[in-house]
């Protein structure tokens, strides 16, 4: 009797209290687990959602670029080439960009006179800055474009003939 009196005292407390703790663990981690899915429906839900707007973005793109081929007589280069112009003021605005924050606080010109080919020396250097930039035709020759007839056109260079001395 004396046992069972124990056993009633020590042992179904202890059973006890262990069962409690146990219901609680698998609470706690039904509890994380149903927390965990919902954050991974949010993310799902997150996700699906931007892929549903960035599929109508491409589609809405798509249909734009379909219309512009169509308004250029189903020609896909004329639209490229429309497409690029209207790129062409961002590709001069890159280009500028380059040389925009070269600091020239002073320019000092000794010029010594007329050369050879009639120009001072100011007048080259000038005419090698300015040779320096890509002009319009040049840039728009590196985008793939020819450009229209009425923005003028660029003379072709002429070559020194093969037996002419070289400065």
């Amino acid at each position: 009797m004396e046992t069972q009196r124990q056993r009633a005292d020590v042992i179904v407390p202890a059973e006890i209290q262990k069962q409690q703790i146990t219901i609680a663990a698998e609470a706690e981690a039904e509890k994380r687990r149903r927390e965990a899915k919902g954050e991974a429906d949010a993310i799902y839900a997150k996700l699906s959602a931007e892929a549903k707007g960035n599929l109508e973005i491409l589609s809405a793109k798509g249909d734009g670029y379909r219309r512009i081929i169509e308004s250029c007589g189903s020609d896909a280069t004329a639209a490229s080439q429309m497409l690029l112009i209207e790129k062409l003021q961002e590709i001069v605005a890159l280009q500028t960009e380059a040389i925009r924050n070269i600091k020239i606080d002073k320019v000092t010109v000794w010029d010594g006179g007329t050369n050879p080919n009639g120009k001072t020396s100011t007048a080259n250097f000038l005419s090698g800055m300015m040779g320096s930039l890509p002009p319009l035709h040049d840039v728009a020759k590196m985008a793939g474009l020819e450009l229209p007839e009425y923005l003028g056109h660029v003379a072709p260079q002429e070559k020194a003939p093969a037996d002419a001395p070289r400065a």
